[in-house]
């Protein structure tokens, strides 16, 4: 599995990562809703389960990641100031570009 990370994303990442109550926690991207070909995503700090894998990013940030879930495979994360800041979630890989 893959998963990109902007260096916007983890700069918000890192910070949040290095506070003392996430010391033993991982970035875990999850789907909160697929319908057709696409998914939506979501992030929370979590630790890996037995059915999950963990992939590195060459932001030094791993990732877990649900295994055997196709639309998590090859998840980009970036991190926007404009037009609303906030964390943006799509996978290219699959023709998800963006919410519609």
């Amino acid at each position: 599995m893959n998963c990109k990370i902007t260096r916007n994303a983890a700069k918000v990442i890192k910070r949040e990562l290095d506070k003392e109550e996430n010391q033993d926690k991982k970035l875990r991207v999850v789907i909160t809703h697929a319908h057709g070909d696409h998914a939506h995503y979501g992030l929370d700090l979590d630790t890996p389960k037995e059915s999950d894998e963990v992939v590195s990013t060459d932001k030094e940030i791993d990732v877990i990641l649900e295994s055997g879930q196709e639309l998590l495979d090859g998840v980009k994360i970036d991190y926007l100031y404009l037009p609303q800041e906030g964390f943006v979630i799509t996978n290219p890989s699959k023709g998800n570009h963006g919410d519609h």
